[in-house]
């Protein structure tokens, strides 16, 4: 079997930075996605003071912008979110979110720890927004501008949506249930949401170590491998090797003359990284099993 099939992407936070993506990078959903239901609407007079559509000739007030945008409107917190995220500052940016509960009340120290998952987004995001719509409809507003993919990276033209609060406008980054969940868990939000992404990669890690053993055994009679010798033969990744990208340490622990094997997958700090520990072992019929537990950050079997 052809090891392409085993290169996988770096794992380093990859589901904990995706969730954050879908918050933050595609804020509605792609224009080309909504034009069924926008062709089922009455056409939209120019003449509506609360939208703006671009036009060839349209005024730029904001480089990047092919709308006029006024200072404190819908399209100028787009504009200003996308511009803080780009520069690092990232309490304010989010505090122009509905996430804003699960930033508030962080102290420079938490809110560091976590810029380490969110410095990548930055990355992500134009040096100029092009925004070129904006429609207000009571308290609600919706923006159109060209952003980056979650997936493909390249530019397509996006919805963001706002809502109205007080005298400022809110993205609406999450859906209500989300909401929900960020205003009863505040500041631990993300912390939770880490711990959980964490949780996953380590089930998914030892999917991929049950694969990748079975290729291994394929092409070295039978035998089974440590992790880092499946990582050597580009069966795992790298991220495998250390718990400093995935918050989890892995193990293989080799029997029977390298005929059998168990692999184990705990939390590199209890609480912090994961609370779940992980155990995959092979059964009578050499097939596999994974179980999981909370053993207090301890391996379910040594």
């Amino acid at each position: 079997m052809s090891k392409k099939f085993f290169q996988f992407k770096s794992v380093s936070n990859y589901l904990f930075l995706s969730a954050i993506l879908s918050f933050l990078m595609i804020g509605g959903c792609a224009v080309q996605a909504a034009k069924t239901d926008a062709a089922e609407q009455p056409a939209a007079k120019s003449t509506d003071p609360a939208m703006k559509i671009a036009a060839p000739n349209a005024a730029k007030t904001t480089r990047g912008a092919t709308i006029e945008i006024e200072q404190n409107s819908p399209a100028d917190t787009v504009r200003v979110f996308y511009k803080d995220l780009r520069e690092n500052r990232f309490r304010d940016a989010m505090f122009l979110t509905n996430l804003r509960p699960a930033i508030e009340g962080l102290t420079d120290t938490e809110l560091q720890d976590l810029q380490l998952d969110l410095a990548p987004i930055a990355q992500q995001i134009p040096a100029e927004i092009e925004i070129n719509g904006e429609i207000i409809s009571g308290s609600y507003a919706t923006v159109t501008a060209k952003l980056p993919d979650n997936e493909t990276k390249q530019l397509e033209l996006q919805e963001i949506r706002l809502r109205k609060e007080g005298n400022f406008w809110v993205i609406l980054t999450v859906d209500e249930q989300a909401e929900a969940t960020i205003k009863k868990e505040g500041n631990q939000y993300f912390f939770n949401l880490r711990l959980q992404t964490h949780e996953s990669e380590a089930k998914a890690m030892l999917e991929r170590v049950a694969k990748a053993e079975m290729v291994f055994a394929l092409q070295s009679g039978g035998t089974y491998g440590e992790i880092a010798e499946l990582v050597q033969a580009g069966l795992l990744p790298d991220d495998a090797l250390t718990a400093d990208s995935t918050g989890y340490n892995y193990r293989v622990n080799l029997t029977d003359g390298r005929k059998k094997y168990f692999a184990t997958a705990d939390p590199a700090v209890y609480g912090k990284t994961g609370k779940l520990s992980f155990l995959l072992e092979l059964d009578a019929k050499n097939g596999t099993r994974l179980s999981t537990k909370d053993n207090g950050g301890q391996p379910l079997k040594k």
